[in-house]
């Protein structure tokens, strides 16, 4: 599994932290172990640029998935072929903010945004209901397995 990691801001995160996380999110989803997935962490103004220009919407957001070989999940005892999932777009400042309301700190909301868009790239979706249902129960339990494996 390849993750690359890049930090285009201030936000003192560590890369090796968040490579393993999708690592293991990508393992617990039975996607192939060749995979290749990258992870850029930017400023609000270069969010909100992409924001602009992906989805026509003003300022910057928490985070955006952008698919290439649009994977999908396997199941216990079938992997899927490699490829490459696609690119995650974190932005810390965002999801600071979103931390303080939630009452975590902003790295556990990086991590959930990062399973988040993992789960994009993976063909969830949360536009109706039943699909948010469970996309969050999914999202949830990973990142809860991860921290207490910790």
């Amino acid at each position: 599994m390849s993750t690359e990691v890049n930090n285009e801001t201030t936000f003192e995160a560590d890369g090796e932290e968040f490579a393993e996380f999708a690592r293991f999110v990508l393992d617990q989803m039975h996607v192939h172990p060749q995979a290749e997935l990258s992870i850029l962490m930017v400023t609000p103004d270069a969010m909100a640029e992409l924001h602009q220009r992906w989805m026509d919407l003003e300022g910057p957001t928490d985070v955006m998935s952008f698919p290439m070989d649009e994977m999908r999940p396997g199941r216990d005892g079938e992997i899927p072929e490699p490829g490459i999932l696609g690119d995650i777009v974190l932005c810390p400042d965002v999801a600071a903010e979103q931390a303080r309301e939630a009452g975590h700190s902003t790295v556990e909301e990086l991590l959930l945004l990062t399973v988040h868009g993992i789960l994009h790239l993976l063909g969830y979706d949360h536009a109706e209901p039943e699909d948010e249902e469970e996309m969050f129960t999914l999202q949830r339990h990973l990142l809860l397995t991860f921290l207490a494996g910790r």
